[in-house]
């Protein structure tokens, strides 16, 4: 089943750059197109039903194969804020530091996403916005 994206791909990208850039500074207009955007691949690269991962207030999705149910919430949950989110995804944070920093709370079969994370496109994203220019004014 193909997701449903509620984000425009480069409005997304454009919002990963700009929490990339400064953190510090990403406001809600910043952090809701990033998460909403980075959920978005995370379920089109691990597509199922079995972990639901959750960013509130931002988003949530269903993702990753594995035992199937019908209703309500699935058997595993993955919840976290938004700016912990957007560091996994871009490699800034391990899934293991965030697990034992207390930043991530995470329950039932198969909620141990620390060998999906990573997402290479975000990762690279965030390190083009971070990249100082070169001699000719490109990125290193």
């Amino acid at each position: 089943m193909a997701i449903r994206r509620r984000t425009d791909p480069e409005e997304g990208r454009d919002a990963v750059r700009a929490w990339a850039a400064d953190p510090a500074a990403a406001k809600r207009a910043v952090l809701g197109p990033a998460v909403r955007h980075t959920l978005e691949l995370f379920a089109e690269d691990f597509p199922g039903g079995s972990v639901e991962l959750r960013v509130p207030p931002h988003g949530a999705v269903q993702a990753i194969a594995g035992m199937h149910h019908h209703r309500g919430t699935p058997p595993a949950v993955v919840e976290t804020d938004a700016a912990t989110w957007l560091e996994l995804v871009t490699g800034r944070l391990t899934w293991d530091d965030a697990r034992a920093s207390g930043r991530i709370t995470a329950s039932g079969e198969r909620s141990d996403l620390s060998s999906m994370l990573p997402l290479p496109g975000p990762r690279r994203d965030a390190r083009e916005a971070t990249a100082e220019p070169g001699p000719a004014g490109e990125c290193a």
